[in-house]
């Protein structure tokens, strides 16, 4: 006689929630403004002016693209903000910042579309192995979202957790 094999982890009603599902597959870009400096030091307005107007943007289509200044230079905030206009109808998100901080953007939008009553008095464990490098700041910012919502967080696998909070009854 043989005993039927029981998966109590799927039994539990345990949530199991992978971060990399919110990874942005898109491909992230710098755009250096230092490339648009008159002699390395200071933006020309007319010749950046004349740079967005005329540039081919649509080798920015669907990426993901981090705005940086590489040297040490006089850069208006403006100039920032006008780089930024042109690209948002092509590429998929625009940061300024380096590409952590592209990456923080998309988990947080990532994580902003996620619905809260999903998860509503829940149990659920945020895997923490997987193909992708997640950054600790999605772990953070997942931790954060959840917390006034589920009854328990945890950390890990199913089958090996390690307590994150607990709701008190």
């Amino acid at each position: 006689m043989s005993e039927e094999i029981v998966n109590r982890v799927a039994q539990s009603g345990i949530i199991s929630f992978n971060l990399e599902d919110l990874y942005h597959p898109g491909e992230r870009v710098i755009y250096d403004i230092a490339n648009d400096l008159f002699q390395g030091i200071a933006l020309r307005e007319k010749d950046f002016r004349e740079h967005i107007k005329t540039n081919d943007w649509s080798i920015y289509d669907g990426k993901n693209v981090a705005i940086i200044c590489s040297c040490d230079a006089i850069v208006p905030t403006w100039a920032y903000m006008l780089l930024s206009a042109r690209l948002e109808p092509v590429a998929h998100r625009v940061v300024f910042g380096d590409l952590d901080a592209l990456e923080q953007a998309l988990f947080q939008d990532s994580i902003a579309q996620l619905n809260p009553s999903d998860f509503i008095d829940q149990r659920v464990v945020v895997k923490g192995c997987g193909d992708l490098n997640i950054p600790v700041f999605a772990y953070t910012e997942i931790a954060r979202f959840l917390k006034p919502l589920v009854k328990s967080l945890m950390f890990g696998e199913p089958c090996s957790t390690v307590p994150i909070y607990k709701k008190k009854a």
